[in-house]
């Protein structure tokens, strides 16, 4: 059986006899008080944590939650409530306490639930779950190894193997049955150079929705190095200078700037608030011409990518900015009803603790026509930054201050020195509108980010080509 949803449907049934049927009469109970829409969302994940300080495994876990959410619409209010006993009595119980919080008076008539494909974008029997923890520990000392190899300057190394898989099941109150089985694997390594006192850290890595076939194109030696090259790198960086400045954003990484200064503006729930700056601007030139964005959960592996959101519907490609032009929002089931547009695939949630609101999948900004070294060589004095270790954005306009891990001076249509203490200061709309250089070179961050959201966490992929803003402020520690 390689279809995830009926994986997972067969999971439940087998595990924790839910079916369809009992999936109908769990329904029946949330539309019992009327209400405009009810959904279940049933999960169950495991995960294992491996940590290792100093040439040690420092502590080993596994961990295993299970339960189901109940969310009931009526309008713009929401009621939820949820379980972990996945007893039919307690799942009854949320239900009928959704039901209650969300109460019209009215009763729903009962539906007939029904399977709906999922998409098959990674390989659900791909997870590294099952791997014996010696196998994992054996590819850890590997990096451990290679850290230390590279520079004898390292003076640490950490590495972490995190993993789960989650198996979800998605039934609506029209009638549809939706699941998927997600694999998710994730390698860090954090280096420290010492060098006569100065001491430099730096973070790399990476994963997916994947298994051990990741570490055969991303070998934990590989990771490690970029971990120790980037610590080293540090220790001969000067200051950065403060003040405005064109700044070069390399392809990849930097594409976690797009996620956070625009994309949160980009979905739909801020927008049917009109907290965001795109409000009612679908139509409008928002951003430089050379600019086309998009949300994607459709890539292969990626660790943004889903077969199926969690309020049931397919993932999609969806362009957000077109030639500069806002084409639409990142949408929930809330919001599609508000804006009176199809599902995007973007309902996304933590847990079943959770209810579900617009999040991006993988975002990114599509390659352009010029070539990186000719981006580069047109700056005669400005900032290229390489890597990023997040910042602090205000969702609702854009504002952000973001920390750069690795970067370095641009003089003369060259880079030159690697910087340090450097933070890039701007609003995400104005900085979109300085774009005047994107290259052809477009790359997908290696899996490695996070999203965070009103207290709820979901992987996400960014990507973006080398980028040239016109100017942007620098917060540095040396004048000019």
């Amino acid at each position: 059986m390689t279809d995830s949803g009926r994986m997972a449907e067969a999971f439940f049934r087998d595990r924790y006899n839910i079916d369809g049927t009992v999936a109908a009469d769990l329904i029946g109970v949330a539309m019992s008080r009327g209400g405009d829409h009810a959904e279940l969302y049933f999960e169950h994940r495991q995960g294992s944590n491996i940590t290792f300080e100093q040439q040690h495994v420092k502590t080993a876990s596994r961990t295993t939650t299970q339960g189901v959410g109940v969310r009931v619409l009526q309008g713009d209010a929401i009621g939820y409530a949820y379980s972990e006993d996945l007893s039919r009595e307690s799942m009854r119980r949320a239900a009928d306490t959704a039901a209650r919080i969300a109460s019209r008076g009215d009763k729903a008539e009962p539906v007939d639930v029904m399977h709906y494909e999922s998409a098959n974008f990674y390989t659900p029997e791909a997870g590294t779950l099952s791997v014996p923890a010696s196998d994992k520990v054996d590819l850890i000392r590997r990096a451990d190894d290679a850290a230390r190899a590279y520079d004898a300057s390292i003076a640490r190394v950490d590495v972490n193997f995190i993993d789960e898989l989650k198996h979800v099941m998605i039934v609506t109150a029209g009638g549809r049955m939706a699941g998927d089985v997600q694999p998710l694997v994730r390698f860090n390594v954090s280096c420290l150079s010492e060098r006569e006192g100065n001491r430099q850290n730096a973070r790399w890595g990476g994963g997916g929705r994947m298994g051990m076939s990741y570490f055969e194109t991303h070998t934990p030696e590989m990771l490690a190095r970029e971990a120790a090259r980037q610590a080293t790198v540090l220790q001969s960086a000067i200051d950065a200078p403060a003040g405005t400045f064109p700044v070069v954003l390399a392809g990849g990484d930097s594409g976690i700037l797009l996620h956070e200064a625009i994309g949160h503006g980009l979905e739909a729930d801020f927008n049917r608030k009109r907290t965001s700056n795109y409000t009612d601007q679908v139509g409008n030139v928002v951003a430089s011409e050379l600019c086309t964005v998009v949300d994607d959960g459709t890539i292969k592996d990626s660790r943004g990518s889903i077969n199926i959101d969690d309020e049931g519907n397919l993932p999609g490609y969806n362009v957000l900015i077109e030639d500069g032009v806002l084409k639409g929002y990142i949408q929930d089931h809330m919001s599609t009803k508000h804006f009176k547009v199809e599902p995007t695939g973007n309902g996304r949630r933590q847990s079943f603790k959770h209810y579900p609101m617009p999040r991006m999948t993988n975002t990114y900004m599509l390659a352009g026509q010029s070539a990186p070294e000719d981006i580069i060589r047109s700056v005669e004095r400005g900032i290229y930054c390489v890597a990023f270790n997040g910042g602090q954005v205000n969702i609702s306009n854009g504002d952000f201050v973001f920390s750069v891990t690795e970067g370095y001076m641009i003089e003369g249509g060259k880079v030159t020195a690697p910087i340090r203490n450097v933070n890039l200061i701007g609003n995400g709309p104005d900085v979109l509108r300085k774009v005047t250089a994107v290259g052809s070179d477009f790359a997908l961050s290696d899996g490695r980010w996070t999203c965070g959201k009103d207290g709820q966490s979901v992987p996400v992929g960014v990507g973006i080509p080398t980028v040239l803003i016109s100017g942007m402020t620098v917060g540095g520690t040396a004048i000019g």
